[in-house]
């Protein structure tokens, strides 16, 4: 085993400590470590992604619903939409994209540069909402002794964009997530992310499910090992959020989401 592998490993721990500190997070990390660290081609590394994270968080979700800390009403309204969106945009759009996007004199846009460009944008956005001191947020969560009020059109909305975004990148949308239950749920933090893990769980083994029928060549045994240690990981990081302030953990990994991300531009763009 190489030394870039053993790292990936280590990666596949890491991606389920975040899924269970701060209940996202986890997709941002799978989809580079697949690509740079372990040399899973782009596409496939979108479609194992969407297993790991699901799997993952579906562990994570039923140890938080174990302990009352998931609002069905408001997974449903959510992920009906959003798995909707995702088994769509896998079974459909991606399959369907052209390999040669576009042509620049000696720049060329494939479909797998594109792909993680996107995802590369995605990361940053991500890292920025995790930076930014979310008021909204902290207020909503002080709201949780009262009656969870739904603002059911945006709920729907959130939830084809998240599910859209979840199919073409393969991330979970964790990050995009959480907000959307404490703003427009009034739910508090910690059942947002119990909330957050079984919709992410949901809509992308539902997304898994669409590159199986679409004929994508997988590889069950590694997805078998990387899944169960990231397994491992979400135990190890639900424990954890019991003792770390979670944040500050949460702007902590939004900077090193950022590095990640601008590498990836960097290296995909000019290297």
């Amino acid at each position: 085993m190489s030394v870039l592998e053993i790292f990936g490993y280590i990666g596949a721990a890491a991606i389920g400590i975040s899924l269970g500190l701060i209940g996202g997070g986890g997709s941002i990390l799978t989809v580079p470590v697949l690509v740079y660290l372990l040399a899973v081609e782009p596409i496939l590394a979108t479609a194992y992604s969407l297993f790991i994270v699901g799997f993952t968080a579906l562990v994570g979700g039923i140890n938080y619903a174990r302990k009352g800390l998931v609002s069905y009403r408001t997974g449903i309204v959510f992920t009906i939409p959003a798995f909707i969106a995702v088994y769509l945009t896998r079974r459909y759009l991606v399959p369907s994209l052209p390999d040669l996007w576009f042509s620049v004199g000696t720049f060329t846009l494939t479909k797998d540069t594109g792909i993680l460009l996107i995802f590369a944008a995605l990361m940053v956005f991500a890292s920025i909402s995790m930076i930014r001191n979310n008021r909204k947020e902290n207020g909503g969560a002080a709201e949780s002794d009262s009656s969870p009020k739904f603002n059911y059109p945006m709920i729907i909305l959130e939830g084809v964009v998240v599910g859209a975004l979840t199919g073409m990148v393969g991330a979970g949308g964790g990050f995009l997530i959480i907000p959307a239950l404490v703003l427009f749920a009034k739910l508090p933090m910690k059942t947002a992310i119990g909330t957050s893990l079984l919709i992410i769980a949901t809509k992308s083994l539902i997304g898994f499910i669409g590159d199986i029928q679409a004929g994508e060549p997988i590889n069950w045994v590694f997805l078998t090992i990387f899944s169960a240690i990231a397994v491992l990981g979400i135990f190890i990081g639900t424990a954890l959020a019991h003792k770390i302030d979670g944040s500050k953990l949460k702007k902590a990994f939004g900077y090193f989401v950022l590095v990640m991300g601008a590498f990836m531009i960097v290296k995909e763009l000019l290297m």
